[in-house]
């Protein structure tokens, strides 16, 4: 199994960069599609649209450097001619903003007020993940944007701008953009149950993301194949439902969809297992057990314990989840995992050594165990 599992992160992450609606996400959905069947099953395409942001200008001129970046998708953007203004701390006076947030963040805490307020013109995002690099954030509101123009660029940066804030200096942001109408897709597959009027189990992750991702989606993408490889060999009561889903960095557009199509799905499944972000990752291991309630949370930290995994950290009950667990919760019953990772969304996300394969063995052993045990009743 092993073997499998570091041949699939590694044919994952060298695909190149995995934006949703992109040539790499086709390429991609198209490997996992001949993965699955290779495990017996026929696997589904299914398709949704959206505007896709591609960067035509993305950077900070100041004291005669370009700083290059990238525009929050979620956010406003610019013309070609940009915006010039002078540089300070965010919730100051200035023209143009300076924040430095961790991936994720940019709607939280007092960027996401100054987003909403419109207190600047537009604003410079100072990326600051657990390594140096550039880790960008998702963008949540993508179907809403809001907000100035915000730039992000590499933390490396920071104490060059931080100067430049203090000083006021003039700078020239330019968050310059196409819109261009795309295609993206899910990967579904179903491993029928031998009574299909029972409630299905779903078993999802997601495919997209940010540069080649081989920590942060290598491990669940691994796991939902070898998990669906013991569900196939089980012969399940139930269906199961496997899902790949496009759109994670732009608000789940692609589970929202999945979701769309199957009214009354969320609370009619007999539960949910996410395959969060960061199984496996060996750069900062760790990991959070989510759970709807506490018979899911026992049953998934039982199989972890039988696998030699310790449980890092346990979400509190009834608390919003975060990763795709976000769109069952409330009214559906689901296991996620989510690991954590000094490499996230970061640019050097990719390599045999930042992941552990032996870690995600086990994962996929335990989360095999629970979805074994809640398709057969």
């Amino acid at each position: 199994m092993q073997r499998r599992i570091g041949t699939a992160i590694h044919a994952y992450a060298e695909q190149g960069f995995h934006r949703t609606g992109t040539d790499v996400d086709r390429i991609s959905g198209d490997w996992l599609a001949d993965a699955v069947r290779q495990i017996g099953l026929e696997p589904a395409r299914e398709e949704f649209s959206l505007s896709r942001v591609d960067s035509v200008e993305a950077s900070l001129a100041v004291n005669g450097r370009r700083i290059e970046g990238l525009p929050l998708f979620d956010g406003g953007f610019t013309d070609a001619a940009g915006i010039t203004g002078a540089l300070g701390i965010l919730e100051s006076e200035a023209s143009i903003g300076l924040a430095k947030v961790p991936p994720n963040a940019s709607e939280s805490c007092a960027l996401g007020d100054a987003r909403r307020q419109q207190r600047h013109q537009a604003i410079v995002v100072v990326t600051s993940g657990l390594r140096p690099g550039f880790c960008p954030s998702n963008a949540d509101s993508f179907l809403d944007p809001f907000g100035p123009a915000v730039l992000q660029v590499a933390s490396e940066e920071a104490a060059f701008l931080a100067g430049c804030a203090r000083q006021g200096t003039q700078v020239l942001l330019t968050a310059q953009v196409e819109r261009v109408q795309a295609q993206a897709f899910n990967i579904v597959a179903v491993v029928p149950g031998t009574d299909r009027s029972i409630a299905p189990l779903v078993v999802m992750t997601p495919r997209s993301g940010w540069w080649w991702c081989a920590s942060e989606r290598g491990g669940g993408l691994a796991c939902w194949l070898e998990i669906m490889r013991a569900v196939h060999d089980a012969k399940p009561a139930r269906d199961v439902l496997f899902l790949a889903s496009s759109g994670h960095e732009l608000g789940h557009l692609g589970l929202d969809t999945f979701i769309a199509r199957r009214p009354g799905l969320v609370p009619a499944a007999k539960a949910w297992i996410h395959l969060g972000a960061n199984i496996g990752a060996a750069q900062g291991p760790g990991n959070t057990l989510q759970a709807s309630d506490d018979a899911m949370e026992s049953m998934m930290a039982e199989a972890m314990t039988r696998a030699g995994l310790r449980i890092d950290r346990r979400h509190p009950r009834g608390a919003v989840p975060r990763g795709e667990a976000v769109n069952v919760h409330g009214g559906g019953r689901y296991i996620s995992i989510i690991g954590s990772n000094d490499l996230f969304h970061n640019t050097r996300d990719r390599g045999p050594d930042v992941v552990d394969l032996d870690v995600i063995e086990r994962f996929a052993g335990a989360f095999a165990t629970v979805a074994t045990s809640l398709a057969g009743s």
